[in-house]
């Protein structure tokens, strides 16, 4: 393997980022899609974690609403508020840490068991050969910065 000038690293991808031989580009690049497909995935629970913790926060805020209400006497639009809205489901029968929980244990769960799979069963494993590879094409070898891999400290 023949090392970029003055760096002393190797140039190239590692071998977790190699493609396995007797692997062919369409396979790459369906290994690809699904991994893309999974990122989203993972975005998308981000979002759904944040819906989890801004629906929380404001439900704490409305409990202060209706304290502050009651303080402005306004008593009756205060009980209503915290008997109709304060604690409610968000949807039918489920507060957001449910709907998180149902999402892990469910969707994200068999996603991810699944791309894990396919990566098993297609590329031996291994991660984001269609980004490796992509990288390879496009990076400028021996330029600083376009560095195939971390230059070792020392």
């Amino acid at each position: 393997m023949a090392e970029q000038q003055g760096s002393g690293a190797p140039d190239g991808p590692d071998d977790a980022h190699r493609r396995p031989e007797g692997v062919d580009d369409a396979t790459v690049e369906a290994l690809g899609k699904l991994s893309e497909a999974l990122e989203t995935v993972e975005h998308a629970r981000g979002l759904l974690y944040g819906f989890h913790q801004t629906t929380g926060r404001a439900d704490i805020m409305l409990a202060d609403a209706v304290e502050q209400l009651r303080a402005v006497g306004a008593g009756a639009l205060a009980d209503r508020i915290e008997t109709e809205l304060l604690g409610r489901n968000v949807i039918a029968g489920r507060w957001t840490f449910q709907v998180v929980e149902d999402y892990d244990d469910g969707y994200w769960s068999l996603f991810r068991e699944l791309e894990r799979a396919a990566r098993e069963e297609l590329a031996g494993g291994r991660r984001h050969l269609y980004e490796a590879e992509m990288k390879e094409r496009e990076r400028t070898h021996g330029l600083p910065g376009h560095e195939a891999r971390p230059v070792p400290e020392g």
